[in-house]
């Protein structure tokens, strides 16, 4: 169903979950339990990065994922407070890209795909 047809048949609980970060009143995940379960992700694969052996190497990873998830990440990797996901635009079919270095994240985002890749 879309958010619509949801919050016709349950508008205080389209409004719990969309005001308050920790509300799950779906039964389903809530927006902070989201962007833990995506801030888990992306830190294993930044600390899957480092070798044993020396220094860290580069690792790329493409994900296709719903713009629930790149709001996730974003919210985590930019340090955002959890109601900013609600203001971050995801343009369908287009690559955001997280890198890692130093213990911080750097984004670049909105850029089209094309047939080549991101």
């Amino acid at each position: 169903r879309s958010l619509d047809e949801v919050g016709q048949r349950a508008p205080e609980e389209v409004a719990a979950w969309l005001s308050d970060p920790a509300a799950a009143p779906h039964g389903g995940e809530s927006l902070l339990a989201l962007v833990e379960r995506i801030a888990v992700w992306l830190e294993a694969r930044k600390e899957g990065s480092a070798s044993p052996y020396g220094p860290a190497r580069e690792v790329r990873l493409l994900a296709v994922v719903e713009p629930a998830v790149v709001r996730a990440a974003l919210v985590h990797a930019l340090g955002l407070p959890a109601p900013a996901f609600w203001r971050l635009d995801v343009a369908p079919l287009t690559a955001t890209e997280l890198s890692g270095r130093a213990g911080r994240w750097n984004l670049r985002c909105g850029h089209p795909l094309t047939e080549g890749g991101p």
